[in-house]
């Protein structure tokens, strides 16, 4: 059962979870505005659906991009830190030694204990000891370029289908406000499944989804209405 114990703590699932948050809302909310300030400015549905696909395919492809140059940027940033600290055991071990040793310090062990521990961890493993303890690196917040970007791409994809559903089978008339009504509706679905799978606050994350999205999505409709080019 020891193996066992962190398998269900939440912070296993934050590197996949963020992505996929953050993928599933922004394409609820990047093409449902779009949809609904193309709306506001047609009289037809073939441009609102041609935006909202554009928007959704174009959008899923830069998230994935996005998500896997950003991650990937970090990675590099841990290795080459992890080099670094490689060398910096080789040329000065006993400096490293009494660097460790202060960290288990300063997190509460006594001096003399601290020190005893950083000699038998560095005995056994004296990298991964400072990677996790001295650079803040471990398996669980190791940057995963690929997984991010799969995530990410897959759930803008997700979400962004939904608007496109509704510019495609609800009544032309009035669109905007269907595409505003369901828009916040499944942003609300997404900050509970997120608050459920994260283990956070649920009303907390409805107030800070809606607020957004009803603030993005105003202002794309105003944008429409003010420039009011005709596109039927």
């Amino acid at each position: 059962m020891a193996d066992n114990y962190l398998e269900n703590h939440y912070i296993h699932r934050s590197n996949w979870l963020r992505a996929a948050v953050l993928g599933a809302n922004d394409g609820i909310l990047s093409t449902a505005s779009l949809a609904i300030g193309v709306a506001a400015a047609s009289d037809l549905r073939e441009p609102i659906i041609l935006a909202t696909l554009a928007g959704l395919v174009a959008g899923a492809l830069s998230m994935a991009a996005g998500e896997y140059v950003s991650v990937s940027s970090q990675t590099d940033v841990e290795k080459a830190d992890i080099e670094r600290e490689k060398l910096e055991l080789k040329e000065m071990p006993q400096i490293e030694l009494q660097r460790l040793a202060e960290i288990y310090e300063q997190r509460g062990l006594k001096k003399e204990t601290a020190l005893l521990v950083a000699t038998e961890l560095t005995a056994k493993d004296a990298l991964t000891a400072h990677v996790r303890d001295e650079l803040g690196v471990n398996e669980v917040s190791q940057a995963k370029p690929l997984q991010a970007a799969w995530a990410s791409g897959a759930a803008f994809s997700a979400g962004g289908i939904l608007p496109l559903l509704v510019a495609l089978f609800l009544p032309l008339t009035h669109m905007e406000y269907y595409l505003y009504g369901f828009a916040i509706f499944f942003l609300i679905i997404l900050g509970v499944m997120a608050a459920k799978t994260g283990g956070s606050s649920i009303s907390k994350a409805i107030i800070r989804i809606t607020f957004w999205g009803t603030v993005a999505m105003g202002l794309t409709a105003l944008v429409g209405h003010l420039f009011g080019v005709s596109l039927g």
